[in-house]
């Protein structure tokens, strides 16, 4: 049987700060049936920390959403396979009997039909760990409804959650559910059954669902309405731009400030840095007082410049920020400092370093008498 896992050429640079990094994954085999959003996440993470990914494209097919996977394709090689021709599922079945890792977006029941699915992969390679990321989840009534990362956060009632007081939801561009519920839970879901593969020597199928992995993320919210720790609407809680002290003011220059002074140390050297004092404004405690509040703190933040503002209280405990724009962030010092992002094609795109760090442990120390 044909295995052309060797044959593809070499997978182009890994992302930036690579070695200091270090790789942890080297020698891992990742196979990507090429799909969209998380997808291509959980690959990009896999391939940062030294797996080798090979991306399996549709012959002649633009990728999808051309330049948007611009950084998600970062450092694995590709190959274009045609699985609705016999050779190239055989192909594409070669690739998993040498695979340590197969991850696939369809929907479910597209890659049984196409002869990929996992009873024959696994049958195959009882080693491999077969990933699957879906929507909705590989059953369930909606199991085979289309949708995207704003339909599957509204159902999971993340999307109520986010927006200002008195108006409609606001969808955190696709951060919390293609990426954060749904490609991150993949990745866990796959390492975590490489770990069990380690005793048991067999692998097994991964079931990720954006729907599940957003659910996941609002164990704290869940929690904190139950127990009356999150009383109001949207935009009337403590995290939701309901408390003054945890909320986004705009300044003299348009530009705006983060502010997050929860702690009572931190909101007094908000007050000090601001030069207010305490018995001179609104009760924070009280949230009949919120609105009062606001705008004592508001009307201050408007007598200056962000970055005036920044620099005034970069030195406090005061949980100030500037709200930077992608391109402001990449030059900030300490982002340089710390190689968080670097800039390619020409500066035009703003690249994140690979997550996270790694610092082996020392050698052991020599014993002597």
């Amino acid at each position: 049987m044909d295995n052309s896992w060797h044959d593809l050429a070499p997978a182009p640079p890994g992302p930036p700060g690579e070695p200091s990094y270090g790789s942890p994954l080297r020698g891992l085999r990742v196979l990507e049936l090429a799909a969209i959003g998380p997808v291509p996440y959980a690959c990009m993470l896999l391939a940062d920390l030294g797996a080798d990914v090979i991306r399996v494209d549709r012959p002649g097919a633009p990728r999808a959403f051309g330049d948007w996977h611009l950084v998600l394709d970062r450092g694995r090689r590709s190959t274009a396979l045609d699985l609705k021709d016999p050779a190239g599922v055989r192909t594409l079945l070669a690739l998993a009997d040498d695979a340590d890792v197969l991850i696939e977006g369809h929907r479910p029941g597209v890659t049984e039909r196409l002869g990929i699915g996992p009873d024959v992969c696994l049958a195959r390679n009882p080693r491999l760990v077969y990933g699957r990321m879906t929507g909705w989840g590989q059953d369930g009534p909606l199991a085979h409804t289309p949708g995207h990362d704003i339909n599957y956060i509204a159902l999971s009632g993340a999307l109520d959650a986010v927006g200002r007081s008195g108006g409609p939801p606001v969808p955190p561009l696709n951060l919390l559910g293609d990426f954060a519920g749904g490609g991150l839970p993949l990745v866990l879901g796959v390492l975590a059954a490489l770990y069990e593969r380690r005793d048991t020597g067999r692998g097994q199928v991964v079931d990720a669902a954006i729907t599940d992995g957003t659910g996941s993320l609002l164990a704290m919210l869940g929690a904190m309405t139950g127990t009356g720790h999150w009383p109001g609407g949207r935009g009337a809680n403590v995290l939701d731009s309901g408390a003054p002290y945890y909320d986004v003011y705009p300044c003299a220059d348009g530009r705006h400030v983060a502010v997050g002074a929860l702690e009572d140390r931190f909101y007094q050297a908000l007050l000090d840095g601001l030069g207010l004092a305490r018995d001179e404004v609104p009760d924070r405690d009280d949230r009949t007082r919120w609105p009062a509040l606001r705008a004592v703190l508001a009307a201050r933040f408007r007598t200056r410049d962000r970055d005036e503002w920044a620099a005034a209280l970069a030195d406090t405990e005061a949980c100030v920020t500037p709200v930077l724009t992608l391109a402001e962030a990449a030059d900030h010092p300490h982002h340089r400092a710390r190689g968080t992002y670097r800039r390619t094609a020409g500066g035009a795109v703003v690249e994140p370093a690979a997550v996270p760090r790694f610092r082996p442990a020392p050698p052991p120390a020599a014993h002597g008498r």
